[in-house]
């Protein structure tokens, strides 16, 4: 990957319906050459999808909250990840270090869907405690940071460009 594939995926970040000549003009390159890169990157598993953002509070999601979930001693990491993974009301789900095994974020409707949700949670197999913490706003969410930000220095540590 080079410098302009990290522009083109910045760009992308910015802008997943940018057509390719769209991209081309930003980077120099032709919409063919930019299509040819786009398609390697997304076959080199670089770039994994595209989707709409949508702001939660208006399909009815008021609600969001960062869940802790301390496994018991036979909690099963996969298990209860898959348990997670079949509530569509987790967002995502964080392997993490600490008391916690996961943090996953959670979005519903009303205080008492997260409490029946949490009540959901308490009983997956192998979970043995929750923490939760109510998001009460959102500063910023989901930005993309600009590949190549921080780029290796010829020792191979990073610091900052720019």
């Amino acid at each position: 990957m080079d410098g302009v594939d990290r522009q083109i995926i910045a760009a992308l970040r910015d802008n997943g319906r940018a057509t390719y000549a769209d991209l081309g003009r930003q980077v120099g390159l032709s919409a063919s050459a930019v299509h040819e890169r786009v398609s390697k990157l997304e076959q080199a598993g670089v770039i994994i999808g595209y989707h709409a953002v949508v702001d939660p509070r208006t399909v009815g999601l008021g609600v969001t909250a960062l869940v802790g979930i301390q496994p018991n001693e036979g909690g099963e990491d996969d298990v209860i990840a898959a348990s997670l993974a079949a509530m569509t009301e987790v967002e995502s789900c964080y392997g993490v270090a600490g008391d916690e095994a996961f943090v996953v974020k959670v979005r519903v409707p009303t205080v008492d869907d997260l409490e029946r949700l949490l009540g959901k949670i308490r009983r997956v197999s192998g979970v043995a405690r929750t923490r939760t913490t109510v998001v009460l706003s959102t500063r910023f969410e989901g930005r993309p940071n600009t590949p190549g930000s921080i780029a290796p220095n010829s020792n191979g540590t990073r610091s900052e460009n720019g």
